[in-house]
């Protein structure tokens, strides 16, 4: 049986042994020109034994040895060794086998890799990070009209993800949040006026790189990243409650910390009664719970000049104590005004931000055993991930007529436009990661 099944090599013998086969092969010579100078006068000028690796077979490492010939040129004198076509270059292994490494370089970790065929761990790593250099000329993705600058925790670390708003997407993750960084990366960008809203959370370093590679694009803070601030501020009222209360009081308020949260249309009969327990016995938290309620209800105005009225309102309502629990968001709206509010003129959907805290959600799951590199390729670039756009069917046909006789002589379709690929779509790369196919 031919294990090899390779048109340039002829398997010569085969030992199987409990986990590998021992493959003796030799070239059938299809090729004996001079590499430097393409003469065809070539003579033998002995032989070397190589051992190069394949993919697995049946769960198995398979090793070739090789009964390889050096040549020598008569016409210029140089030395070679008899071309291999099926072998990779510059790797001790068939070209199959590399392709091999790279679809799993993206899924498995590499020492798993390894093992399996029976490469050193660093080789592994070299030949993933080949790819992914190849992959990151070779996929281009669109430019978002509607871009999102967000962080995700990968590694332990935050790192700054660029998405696309408009389709759901991820297009690039970078190592860190630093501005530097950032606009590195978005000076790459092809089509920069394309972008018209950038989305983002309240840091001072991705407004900055904004403003720098895209001047022409408005800012909007997602409301997610600010009404949030009023929860935190409700909390640290219930903190700052808890010397107040005996032992059991205090596991009661941590219990049911989760009715503070909620929105009062939202809350069952249950949870009211749990509320009125404690808003009407403790009036600091009963008043931070309600200027959390009326902080929510500005972002329930349709249209922007009701909702910057409606915060003055807001603001003119605290007492001095809760002024103080609210000055995060004071300071925050105080800094970012025209940022925060341009959500009314231009509101993120609520389907892209669930589904980027779902992914923030889950990625803990990735990143145990991988480094940051892999996991931002597993993100980028794992096969069935990318939401494309086909290009639209050709009306016309492209034609090359003849000059003497004016008449087609041949016709052929041709594609006007190309791919279009929008990024790694994020509910795909949720479901992945759950399944743990990622």
């Amino acid at each position: 049986m031919d294990l090899l099944n390779l048109k340039y090599l002829q398997q010569d013998s085969v030992q199987e042994s409990e986990h590998d086969y021992h493959i003796e092969a030799t070239s059938n010579g299809s090729s004996q020109y001079c590499l430097d100078c393409g003469s065809s006068h070539t003579v033998g000028f002995g032989r070397k034994r190589q051992l190069f690796m394949d993919a697995p077979v049946r769960g198995k490492r398979v090793g070739i040895w090789v009964d390889r010939r050096r040549l020598r040129c008569k016409q210029c004198g140089k030395t070679f060794m008899e071309p291999l076509p099926e072998m990779h270059d510059r790797r001790q292994a068939t070209r199959r086998l590399v392709q091999y490494i790279e679809r799993e370089s993206l899924r498995r970790t590499f020492a798993s890799i390894a093992e399996d065929v029976g490469f050193d761990e660093k080789s592994i790593r070299n030949i993933f990070r080949a790819y992914v250099n190849r992959l990151e000329k070779e996929v281009r993705f669109e430019t978002p009209r509607w871009m999102g600058i967000d962080e995700i925790y990968i590694v332990k670390k935050p790192r700054c993800v660029i998405s696309n708003i408009e389709h759901q997407t991820i297009v690039e993750v970078l190592p860190n949040r630093n501005k530097p960084t950032v606009i590195k990366r978005l000076q790459t960008l092809p089509d920069k006026e394309k972008v018209r809203y950038v989305a983002m959370d309240m840091w001072n370093p991705y407004r900055d790189a904004v403003n720098t590679v895209f001047p022409q694009a408005r800012i909007v803070i997602d409301k997610f990243h600010v009404v949030r601030m009023a929860n935190q501020c409700l909390d640290t009222v219930r903190k700052n409650l808890r010397v107040e209360l005996t032992s059991r009081q205090r596991r009661g308020l941590m219990h049911d910390r989760f009715v503070l949260l909620k929105r009062r249309r939202d809350i069952s009969d249950e949870d009211y009664l749990k509320l009125s327990g404690w808003t009407v016995n403790y009036p600091s938290l009963g008043a931070a719970y309600d200027a959390k309620e009326a902080f929510y209800g500005i972002w329930d105005m349709d249209n922007r000049p009701d909702a910057e009225s409606a915060y003055e309102i807001w603001c003119g309502s605290l007492s001095d104590e809760m002024r103080d629990a609210f000055k995060p968001i004071l300071t925050a709206i105080g800094n970012w005004h025209t940022e925060i509010f341009n959500y009314f003129d231009h509101p993120i959907t609520n389907a892209y931000t669930e589904s980027l805290n779902n992914l923030i959600r889950v990625m803990n799951r990735l990143g145990r055993g991988y480094s940051f590199e892999a996991l931002r390729a597993k993100i980028l670039f794992t096969e069935g991930v990318h939401t494309v756009k086909k290009p639209k069917y050709p009306k016309r046909r492209a034609t090359m007529e003849d000059s003497m006789f004016a008449y087609k002589t041949f016709s052929r379709i041709i594609d006007i436009e190309r791919e279009t690929n929008y990024g790694a779509q994020i509910s795909t790369l949720i479901s992945l990661i759950e399944n743990g196919d990622l």
